[in-house]
């Protein structure tokens, strides 16, 4: 089986501000100004890769999710952005960018809590944690 990993370390924007508090990561709104989706790696401390994306959506409203959804993320493909959609890579699924972070479960990116304060969008690193999940293949037989 190939999976899409090598192409998203490619693709990944640059890290968190390096000021922020070691239990957050802190992104300036500007960043994701241009409606693209801009993709960042927490590693665990037990080695696990947690990917997770975000953007601002059609109507505005800067979103996070995980790369990878309660249904597909066995197959670790995550999605790719086409216009204004995400699209799951192993199903072909797609999800207008104003319904991400809004709808839980299913083929659906799963949501990533965050919140705007002064200008930044702040993540707390124990909810990037909580999608640890959909990540860890230590002895799953795929």
């Amino acid at each position: 089986m190939t999976t899409l990993l090598s192409m998203f370390v490619v693709s990944i924007s640059p890290s968190a501000e390096s000021a922020a508090p070691p239990n957050q990561v802190i992104y300036s709104e500007k960043t994701f100004a241009d409606g693209k989706t801009h993709r960042f790696t927490h590693k665990t401390g037990d080695g696990i890769i947690i990917r997770y994306f975000i953007l601002k959506s059609s109507d505005g409203v800067i979103r996070a999710a995980f790369d990878a959804c309660d249904v597909c993320w066995l197959e670790n493909k995550g999605y790719t952005q086409k216009g204004d959609f995400v699209v799951c890579n192993n199903c072909g699924k797609r999800f207008p960018s104003a319904r991400i972070n809004e709808v839980l479960g299913g083929c659906n990116p799963a949501p990533l809590k965050r919140k705007m304060e002064n200008g930044n969008v702040i993540i707390q690193v124990a909810d990037i944690l909580e999608g640890k999940k959909y990540f860890n293949f230590q002895g799953v037989k795929r």
